[in-house]
């Protein structure tokens, strides 16, 4: 005879097992888990998955990461796509996600540093799926997070979004959590099995739903991130045409490798973001036209157009079609404290970099933006908090950690703006970042 698996009722005062009722009845696919300790029955008295009173909601949201989430207050302001940038390729990916039959996964990346514009074009891309209703679910890796950057809920938390966006998974996926309660702790192969694919096998009349993950690069160790890319390919396999998975991450050697293994074959789309010298230049003159309009005070006398054809032309020429140069530029001369006119002096004052492509650019660009600071003998120290506390301190933090009063955070960081994005202090829950992995 196989063993039986059952979570206990919390709210009893004996340790004896008690079986819960088939809440799956009419789901045969979901009576699942294997039984584990060796067969033996869990009791109140080792594990307390479950709390008197609580739904299955209730238990997934305890234990997702809904910071990762695409319209997170975590990743506000939210990056999006200029609405003429990009187009080609949103159409691309939303084509792929909505009508394409051969493949389960789309795999995407590009070949420097994950930048702003790429997580520009995942959010971009989630809105509108949300907005035409086929987003499923989508998680936001960020390195060094203390959510973000933990495997361990990502299918939970994609599982909590798919109850939530798509009506009749959610009976499905509740009932099989408020049955097993402990399968949110259980392994990240155990939950896609019992949270994701099984639901979907009891509702093959349902449109596929589009599930994304950005920044896959970003979690946690290569093996972790093998594994994901695998168990996408074993969702796809078993789901046939039924699941979309659109992963975006740097191409890393050890992801490259696993994208190429047989096992994945006929299984995935890869697509490499490339550089863009049109959208760059369109991003810009659109951009300079708003700094044109909102410093019209120091700027009456500077003709419009600005600045002039050749300027522009030598910017893009300069960005070697890459937007973190672009938007780091904007960010700069888009300055309150200075006039916008002096600024793209100094970006054009710039010595021309002969090898070393846009990197070496940018590297002159930072180190231009970091001799136009007001000297402080502070600051320094603060921008190693910043890199040594990757996961979140916000001004607040930096001014007690440095014994500093309170406030001088926010004014010592006043002039790096286009660097570091510092949130104001009632933000107590938002913390300083990088606005591009330049460190």
């Amino acid at each position: 005879m196989g063993h039986s698996y059952t979570e206990p009722r919390t709210d009893t005062a004996h340790h004896n097992p008690v079986h819960t009722p088939n809440l799956l009845h009419g789901y045969p696919h979901l009576n699942f888990l294997p039984p584990i300790l060796g067969g033996a029955q869990i009791t109140a008295e080792n594990v307390n998955y479950h709390r008197p009173g609580e739904t299955g909601i209730d238990i997934l949201h305890r234990c997702v990461a809904l910071e990762a989430l695409c319209d997170s207050a975590d990743s506000f302001p939210q990056p999006r796509c200029h609405p003429e940038t990009r187009r080609i390729m949103l159409d691309k990916l939303y084509n792929w996600s909505r009508f394409n039959r051969a493949c389960g996964i789309f795999f995407f990346h590009r070949i420097i540093p994950r930048a702003p514009n790429l997580l520009a074009i995942m959010q971009t891309l989630s809105r509108r799926l949300q907005d035409a209703g086929h987003l499923g679910g989508a998680f936001l890796f960020k390195r060094h997070h203390s959510t973000r950057g933990n495997t361990k809920v990502l299918f939970a938390t994609l599982a909590y979004q798919l109850a939530g966006n798509h009506g009749p998974f959610r009976p499905v996926i509740l009932q099989a959590v408020e049955r097993y309660p402990s399968i949110v702790h259980r392994d990240i192969e155990v939950q896609l099995k019992h949270l994701i694919i099984e639901p979907r096998r009891t509702l093959l009349d349902a449109p596929p739903p589009i599930l994304l993950v950005d920044g896959l690069d970003e979690c946690q160790d290569e093996k972790t991130q093998e594994q994901i890319i695998r168990l996408r390919g074993y969702a796809a396999r078993q789901c046939s045409s039924r699941f979309r998975f659109l992963v975006a991450s740097r191409p890393e050697p050890h992801i490259r490798d696993i994208l190429g293994d047989s096992s994945l074959d006929g299984l995935n789309n890869a697509l490499n973001i490339k550089q863009s010298f049109n959208d760059v230049r369109t991003y810009l003159k659109d951009e300079f036209s708003c700094i044109h309009h909102e410093h019209s005070r120091t700027m009456k006398k500077v003709a419009s157009p600005w600045p002039t054809p050749e300027i522009l032309n030598d910017l893009v020429e300069r960005s070697s079609g890459y937007f973190i140069f672009a938007s780091t530029i904007i960010k700069f001369i888009d300055d309150k404290y200075f006039c916008p006119t002096e600024r793209l002096e100094t970006i054009q004052n710039l010595n021309p970099v002969d090898s070393g492509g846009p990197f070496a650019v940018l590297d002159q660009l930072y180190h231009q933006i970091m001799t136009t600071v007001r000297p402080h003998p502070r600051l320094l120290d603060i921008i190693l908090q910043c890199v040594v506390y990757s996961c979140g301190l916000n001004s607040l933090d930096i001014d007690r950690i440095l014994g500093l009063q309170t406030g001088d955070t926010q004014l010592i960081l006043r002039g790096v703006h286009s660097m570091i994005k510092v949130p104001p202090d009632d933000e107590k829950w938002s913390s300083i970042t990088f606005h591009h992995e330049y460190t």
